[in-house]
């Protein structure tokens, strides 16, 4: 299949999904946030996968292998599929707080929440376009090298940080405070996964141990 039309048939498949986390909790088709927050997921993702299709679709097919089957790590494994279980939940916590009235969260918040989440998939979008190696599933490929240009300047996982500004966005997109809560296990995966990561890339990536020296920081400059 081309990857064109893979990324295509992809990206119905996910929306679908994520009209059923969002509606089918929220019992209603009348839930405009629910509504904005599969659109911009839809385009912030769409739009630049049509751009690597064209320009990079190695690239792309790297960011498509994704989830527990296409790690090779046992420990990556258990991280991927936690990963999503709590994305999922967040999901549908979020929709059920705002269902139920369990938290009351502004409408410009909520339109922060969008722009959050846009942020967060834009990072790692971009992480893509600028390493062509940065996969969805931890791995070291022959011939890949150490990037060390563009966001990797400032971070050393700067997939993973737009990552944690997407969990913040979602709960608020939705109209969800309780979503907020479960960042907190899903920071601890992330983290896991990390330090996992980072293991592997020393010890079988040519030059990482000596670029981990240069930029300190994983995630947040300053913080960690």
């Amino acid at each position: 299949m081309k990857i064109g039309l893979q990324t295509a048939v992809s990206a119905i498949i996910g929306l679908v999904a994520f009209a059923v986390l969002v509606f089918g909790p929220a019992g209603t088709f009348n839930y405009w946030q629910g509504w904005v927050f599969i659109v911009v997921f839809g385009l912030t993702t769409l739009i630049p996968s049509r751009y690597l299709a064209i320009h990079d679709p190695a690239a792309l097919r790297r960011r498509m292998r994704a989830g527990p089957v296409a790690e090779t790590r046992p420990l990556q494994k258990v991280a991927s599929t936690l990963a999503f279980l709590f994305l999922v939940a967040m999901i549908v916590v979020s929709v059920l707080d705002h269902r139920f009235g369990w938290s009351a969260v502004p409408a410009g918040l909520s339109i922060l929440g969008d722009v959050l989440l846009a942020a967060g998939l834009g990072i790692s979008m971009l992480v893509v376009a600028q390493n062509g190696y940065a996969a969805a599933n931890v791995i070291v490929e022959s011939g890949q090298t150490v990037v060390t240009t563009g966001l990797y300047r400032l971070v050393r996982h700067p997939m993973y940080a737009g990552n944690v500004i997407m969990m913040l966005g979602i709960p608020l997109a939705l109209g969800s405070y309780w979503g907020l809560v479960l960042m907190l296990p899903g920071l601890a995966i992330l983290a896991m996964r990390i330090l996992d990561e980072e293991k592997m890339l020393c010890a079988e990536l040519d030059g990482y141990a000596e670029y981990m020296q240069r930029v300190h920081y994983r995630l947040a400059p300053g913080v960690w």
